[in-house]
């Protein structure tokens, strides 16, 4: 964590990703210029932006705020350089992604998929609705993004149920807290994992054979699914639907093999599209703990890669 008094004549460097609007926020945020691209002659340094440039990984950077809420590019993408703080942008993103899961949830169960086939055919027939209270759903992920889909699923008379590879008391917007592999008959199965090496291909087909025909949506990370087991699954009917705002490999052209999964729709990684004033303000929110001497909330631990 950098000491206050070096952040404090520390220079604030911001990417191509930011745009002019919020370097002016971030500006008045810091009290001081935002400057762009090029190596940081005479650090430190604070940097904003999606990737770091090669040129800025020496012992200048004191911290770098990731203007998205995953990190596990910038991780990919070489050593992270030691000593430098870590932080992410997550915003109102839960919010946003939430919304988006109790969206399908709720088309599912008026039945709009059916609905839109037969309103193409032209035809007229009564489908039964379906009660969302008191259904169960299942969701792998527990931090702020999974509380989230967690607290406003539950706001709707869903149970939810957590599922954590370490013991951890019930977090907010969760009903029980299991371990990764304990079965649990659920309505819906959830993904919003971070991709860490102990995620990458996490649902594979194991976990797809034990849901028992729940729909499968994911907003975590693309490659925390197998997508051939997925499809296995899906045909076999073990895995019911399935929604996939991401994918291993993105954007997925028009050939690829994704847009013929049974059962499923895909949508454009847009389910929690981080907005600017996101950025600026969990950019002063951990300025401010800095400042204090305290390690933000939105702190990454990169060697566990979230």
């Amino acid at each position: 964590m950098p000491p206050p008094e070096l952040l404090a004549r520390a220079r604030l460097l911001a990417g191509p990703e930011v745009g002019s609007a919020p370097a002016k926020a971030l500006e008045r945020a810091a009290g001081r210029p935002v400057e762009r691209g090029g190596p940081a002659d005479g650090g430190p340094f604070v940097y904003v932006g999606a990737a770091l440039p090669e040129a800025l990984r020496g012992d200048g950077l004191l911290w770098f705020h990731s203007v998205n809420a995953g990190t596990d590019a910038l991780l990919g993408a070489g050593p992270w350089p030691a000593g430098a703080l870590l932080t992410r942008t997550v915003g109102r993103m839960g919010q946003r992604i939430a919304q988006y899961v109790l969206a399908w949830v709720l088309a599912e169960c008026q039945s709009v998929p059916e609905f839109a086939a037969q309103h193409a055919r032209a035809q007229w027939r009564r489908i039964p609705s379906e009660l969302v209270a008191g259904q169960t759903a299942v969701v792998h992920g527990t931090g702020r993004i999974g509380s989230a889909v967690a607290g406003l699923l539950r706001s709707c008379g869903i149970r939810t149920v957590g599922v954590a590879r370490t013991p951890r008391a019930v977090p907010p917007g969760f009903d029980a807290v299991v371990a990764a592999d304990e079965p649990v008959a659920a309505r819906w199965v959830v993904a919003a994992l971070p991709l860490t090496e102990a995620t990458a291909g996490y649902f594979g087909a194991d976990r797809f054979a034990a849901m028992g025909g729940a729909t499968f949506v994911n907003v975590g990370r693309g490659a925390t699914v197998d997508l051939v087991a997925l499809e296995s699954a899906l045909r076999a009917g073990s895995v019911g639907r399935a929604v996939l705002d991401v994918l291993p490999d993105e954007p997925a052209a028009p050939g690829d093999p994704c847009w013929r999964l049974p059962r499923t729709v895909i949508t454009s990684h847009s389910a929690g599209i981080t907005a600017d004033d996101d950025v600026v303000t969990d950019f002063a929110a951990c300025l401010r703990d800095l400042a204090a001497g305290r390690l933000p909330a939105l702190a990454v631990d990169t060697a566990r890669g979230y």
